[in-house]
Order: structure tokens, then C-alpha cells, then sequence
């Protein structure tokens, strides 16, 4: 039996696999960031997914355990995510004789047609990174610097934008059309935004706003992408202008590793999965490059697939 784990910073997802790498068992857990979540948490939550994936009756017969991990490359994170895959697989009883630890990246490329072994990947989910793949490892990364710092054109990102445009529309500094009434009945329920608000509602409003942003972690703010995808739809041009910049910044990720012309490009994440708001966006903005696009549901496949290749390694 092969088992394969990918761990973003939404959710944990297992897959428990025949030898032929047919998938006979799923499973669910929560956040999976190697760096963002606390061990203790990590380890239920990878416990949660693979439990789930695994029956119990067959968990003596995996033989080869793949993980990718959000923030599990190289460093602190891996240890991290080495540590906690270690004991989840402890506490279910599965002794598997190989058992490696990737990145996301690393598992979402694997998800490509044929598991590849180099090209480029991109992750556009609750946060953003791309990578270099040579030899089914990632040897250059672009970005994934969370939150603070980085992640740009993710869902974190698209969310934080339209908070910001909806506190830039109370200060009347911008405009007050779809995406900002659909963000503030969100954050600020039974505080609508009249045409003239009074001051005091005003001000009720922007401490409503401020209360729901400074108590919730940072990643919460991703669950307002929907917001953002929805308004496009319905035409608001701010929240199309959003998704062009977005897609815009994935694309100089992309730019930032020297892609070649044919080169393979495998997307994947929430926002670029197939069907994804920002997939159409992200073809025209790298067209000039030539590059050979794959999109991916998600790193399961791929963790399955790095998982049979540990097997193969092992005999």
C-alpha cells in the first residue's frame, strides 16, 4: 500500500493507494503548514487525514509514505514536518519502510502528467510560491514568504486587497461599488454602508471592520477571496482589476526562474486548479513565453506517485 499526503496551509489531504497507484482511500484534516502550525495541531491533523485514508485493518501493509508539505522545504520546516509525519504515522501504527518529506511544490509538480521529474510549478492557493524542479526536488524557489512579506497574487492577498479597498471606500478615498458592499456585509453584519452614513455609523462601521481584522490570524483574510471572484462575475471592474493583478503577480514569479520556451509549467492551488478564477488570467500573461501548462487538482496525485517511486527505490 502507498500513502500520500499533501498539507497546505488550508488543509491536509491523504490518499492511501494499490501498488498500481489506484486510490482506494481518502482523507481530510486541518492546516498542514510546516511553519504555520503548531506541531501538536500538525500531528492531528495529519492524524485526522491519513486515519481517515488508511483503514485500520490494512495500515500494517503501507509500505512507502510520501508527504508534501506547505513550508516543508529544506531547513526548520522540514524538520518540522519530518517530526510530525513521523508520530502521526506512530499514533495509527504505520510502520512504513521508506517515508520522505517533500514541499509542496515538489508534490504539486509530481501531480503532472507522468510524475515529471524538471520543470516549473506554481501554487496559487492560500498562499503563493513557484519552483524550479530538477531531479523531482525543488532547486530554486520564487517567493511562499507567507503573509507578511510575500505571497502575492494568492488568496490571502486577493482577500487583504478587497479589505483594504472597503476601509479605502469609508475614508472616501475609493470607490463604494460591488466588491466593497459584498466585503463589508461579510466583516461588519447589520452595519450597511448607506450613501450618506451618518458619523457615528461611520464610525461603528470602521470599528466593526477593524474588530473582525485584528481578531483572526492573518490567513483568515483568504476567505474573502470568494468575495473578489464573485464581484468579477457580476462585472465590478475593481474586483477585475484585483484578479489582472494577481495573475500578474504570479506571472513575474513564473518570470523569476528563467522559464524556457516548451518548458513544462505545472499550476495548481485554489485559484488556479482547473476551472480556477485566475487560470485564463495566468495563460495570457505568460502566452509570450511558450511555456507547456498542466494544471493539477492538488499534490495528491503527486504525493502517491513519489510514494511508488520510494518503493521502487527501497527493492
Amino acid at each position: 500500500m502507498l500513502l500520500g499526503v499533501d498539507a497546505g496551509g488550508t488543509r491536509t489531504r491523504a490518499q492511501c493507494a494499490d501498488p498500481a497507484g489506484r486510490v482506494i482511500g481518502t482523507g481530510t484534516g486541518g492546516p498542514g503548514n510546516a511553519l504555520g502550525v503548531r506541531p501538536a495541531d500538525l500531528v492531528r491533523h495529519l492524524s485526522e487525514a491519513i486515519g481517515a485514508a488508511v483503514p485500520e485493518g490494512r495500515r500494517s501493509r503501507v509500505t512507502a509514505v510520501a508527504g508534501g508539505f506547505a513550508g516543508g522545504g529544506p531547513g526548520r520546516g522540514r524538520d518540522n514536518a519530518t517530526a510530525c509525519l513521523a508520530e502521526a504515522l506512530s499514533v495509527l501504527g504505520i510502520e512504513a519502510a521508506a517515508v520522505e518529506v517533500y514541499g509542496d511544490c515538489e508534490v504539486a509538480f509530481a501531480s503532472g502528467p507522468g510524475a515529471p521529474a524538471d520543470g516549473l510549478v506554481l501554487i496559487a492557493g492560500t498562499g503563493s510560491t513557484a519552483a524550479r524542479v530538477a531531479g523531482r526536488r525543488a532547486v530554486r524557489l520564487v517567493d511562499g514568504h507567507g503573509w507578511l512579506t510575500g505571497d502575492e497574487g494568492s488568496g490571502f492577498w486577493l482577500g487583504r486587497e478587497a479589505l483594504r479597498a472597503a476601509v479605502r471606500a469609508l475614508d472616501g478615498r475609493g470607490p463604494r461599488g460591488p466588491l466593497v458592499q459584498r466585503v463589508l456585509a461579510q466583516v461588519a453584519p447589520g452595519h450597511p454602508l448607506d450613501v450618506r452614513p451618518s458619523p457615528l455609523a461611520l464610525i461603528r462601521l470602521r470599528d466593526a471592520v477593524a474588530d473582525w481584522t485584528y481578531s483572526r490570524p492573518p490567513a483568515a483574510l483568504a476567505g474573502l477571496c470568494p468575495l473578489v471572484t464573485d464581484a468579477a462575475a457580476a462585472g465590478d471592474p475593481a474586483a477585475r482589476s484585483l484578479l489582472d493583478r494577481a495573475a500578474g503577480e504570479l506571472a513575474g514569479k513564473v518570470a523569476a526562474l528563467d522559464p524556457r520556451p516548451g518548458e513544462l509549467l505545472v499550476t495548481t492551488g485554489g485559484l488556479l486548479a482547473p476551472g480556477g478564477p485566475l487560470a485564463g488570467r495566468l495563460a495570457a500573461c505568460l502566452a509570450p513565453a511558450g511555456l507547456r501548462i498542466e494544471s493539477v487538482p492538488d499534490g495528491g496525485a503527486g504525493a502517491v506517485a513519489l510514494a511508488a517511486l520510494l518503493t521502487h527505490r527501497e527493492h
